[in-house]
């Protein structure tokens, strides 16, 4: 089959499904969104499917005639022991039924607490967190069934998201829309650390790219982050770009964040081994892919000018 007719599946219409899309349409893919409703807004060209990938009938029925495979898909944080094995299991298994590629986007917890040293692909997956050792045995089960010869498999690892469609983010809706209503912005632990984060259109280009090159699988990749600054330095770089001063509502723990009724008892729980995040530098060095397959980082001034305009459009 010609390249730029190959079907490509998407598993999760949220911000990485949905932009993922727009890349793979813009290579000339074609593009098979799914999702349990079957129902929201997709980008124009791409097919829009209802399926619960946790069914595995449905998930091989729907992968069917793929060249690669996404997961894309996303869960409450207190389902994550139910959903995500499921959906990984399911994953595979269509993947090697239909000869696929799968690629899968994945977070930094199941590095733990790094104490300020930068996470490579090297990094050791110490986390002792819940979520963090379910998100290392999940990788080792993708890359396990990649090394025995069962499915093609590669991952591509993201810091915090953020960019248009970004809603659910510590640089997200607590951020952009107090912004442009001139109101206190939220933010979560120390601002004064380091702190990398994740351009939505940058982690789709790069699992597009992915997908494509055969000497990305069987592996994992920190996908590419600009150079990392302060999360304080990025709130300046928002003033610069609205044209006046913010006021920032630091948020130091968990506790503060649930006295000031910020949060719900559901995220408070689930987020609590989580915050360290915010408490110690979070520094991504995504040089391997840069290396790789010369994947640059959209320059964070551009990336923010470009998220702003996103959230003015959504407040209109």
């Amino acid at each position: 089959m010609n390249k730029s007719q190959e079907l490509h599946v998407i598993f999760g219409t949220g911000p990485v499904g949905l932009t993922l899309a727009e890349e793979l349409l813009a290579r000339g893919k074609q593009v098979r969104l799914v999702n349990r409703s079957g129902k929201g807004a997709v980008p124009a060209g791409a097919e829009l499917i209802a399926g619960d990938v946790s069914n595995p009938t449905v998930a091989r029925e729907l992968s069917q005639g793929a060249a690669v495979i996404y997961n894309a898909t996303h869960a409450p944080y207190e389902r994550w022991p139910e959903i995500l094995p499921r959906l990984q299991e399911n994953m595979i298994e269509s993947a090697a039924i239909h000869g696929a590629r799968l690629v899968v986007i994945d977070t930094l917890y199941l590095y733990g607490e790094t104490h300020g040293q930068p996470m490579t692909e090297e990094t050791p997956h110490t986390a002792t967190s819940r979520k963090g050792r379910l998100r290392a045995e999940l990788a080792w089960g993708y890359l396990q069934a990649h090394r025995v010869g069962k499915a093609r498999v590669t991952i591509g690892r993201a810091a915090d998201f953020f960019g248009p469609r970004v809603l659910n983010s510590s640089l997200g809706q607590y951020v952009f829309p107090a912004a442009l209503s001139k109101q206190p912005v939220l933010v979560l632990g120390n601002s004064d650390l380091p702190h990398s984060y994740s351009y939505m259109p940058d982690i789709a280009r790069s699992l597009a790219t992915l997908g494509e090159r055969d000497e990305a699988f069987g592996k994992e990749w920190l996908l590419p982050v600009a150079p990392v600054v302060s999360t304080r330095t990025i709130i300046q770089l928002i003033e610069q770009e609205l044209g006046y001063q913010l006021q920032l509502f630091p948020i130091p723990s968990i506790e503060y964040g649930q006295e000031q009724g910020i949060f719900d008892q559901t995220f408070i729980e689930e987020y609590r081994e989580l915050f360290y995040q915010h408490t110690e530098p979070q520094i991504v060095d995504s040089s391997a892919i840069e290396r790789a397959f010369g994947l640059r980082a959209t320059p964070l001034k551009e990336a923010l000018a470009a998220t702003i305009r996103w959230y003015q459009e959504q407040a209109k």
